[in-house]
C-alpha cells in the first residue's frame, strides 16, 4: 500500500508540474494507486525472494500490468486507466515490458507514472536489495531521461524537487521516501 500511495503522490504531482487537466491527473493518481494491482496473481513467495529471479519467475511478475489491467477491464469506471496500467513498465526506448511500446505510443499518464514508480522502487527497501539514497536514485532517473523514461516526465520531477520547485513531496536529498 505504502509503495502505490507514494507513486500516486509522485506522478500527480509530476503532472501538475506539467501542467496537466485536473481529470487527466485525478485519472492517473487512480491509475497510479492501482498500478500494482496484477500482483495478486503472481506468487507471493516470488515477491518476496530474496535471491535471484529465474527467467520463468521473471517472467511471471513481467505479466503483472497485463494481469492488473484484465481485473479493472470490466469495472466501468477504470476503464478509461486500463491502458495507463498495462503499459506503466514500457520504457520510451521500447526495451520496457507489456507490448514493446515506445515513445508516444505509451500513454501519456503511463510514461509519467513510470517515473515515480521507478523512484520509489530505487528509494524503498525490498527483500532482494537495500534501498538506494535519494541523492543516488535523483541522477539514476535524470539518466534514464529518453530512454527508460519520459523526458518531459523526469524534467518536471527534478524541477519540482530542487529549492523553491513548486512541490518537495516530503523528500530530502539522501533521505528516506517520506522523510
Amino acid at each position: 500500500k505504502g509503495h502505490s500511495v507514494r507513486v500516486a503522490e509522485y506522478a500527480v504531482a509530476i503532472a501538475h508540474e506539467m501542467g496537466e487537466s485536473e481529470h487527466a491527473i485525478e485519472r492517473l493518481e487512480y491509475a497510479a494507486l492501482l498500478h500494482d494491482l496484477g500482483k495478486v496473481g503472481v506468487r507471493r513467495s516470488l515477491l518476496l525472494k530474496s535471491s535471484r529471479l529465474s527467467q520463468e519467475e521473471s517472467d511471471e511478475i513481467r505479466r503483472h500490468p497485463e494481469v492488473g489491467a484484465h481485473i479493472l477491464e470490466s469495472v466501468r469506471y477504470l476503464e478509461d486507466i486500463v491502458p495507463i496500467i498495462r503499459s506503466h513498465h514500457e520504457r520510451v526506448d521500447g526495451a520496457g515490458y507489456g507490448e514493446g511500446l515506445r515513445g508516444d505510443a505509451i500513454p501519456l499518464q503511463a510514461r509519467i507514472l513510470a517515473v515515480g514508480d521507478a523512484f520509489d522502487g530505487m528509494t524503498s527497501q525490498r527483500p532482494y536489495r537495500s534501498a538506494m539514497p535519494q541523492a543516488e536514485a535523483l541522477p539514476e532517473i535524470a539518466t534514464g531521461a529518453g530512454t527508460a523514461f519520459h523526458p518531459e516526465g523526469v524534467a518536471a520531477f527534478l524541477a519540482m524537487l530542487r529549492p523553491g520547485g513548486t512541490r518537495t513531496l516530503g523528500l530530502s536529498v539522501g533521505g528516506a521516501p517520506g522523510a
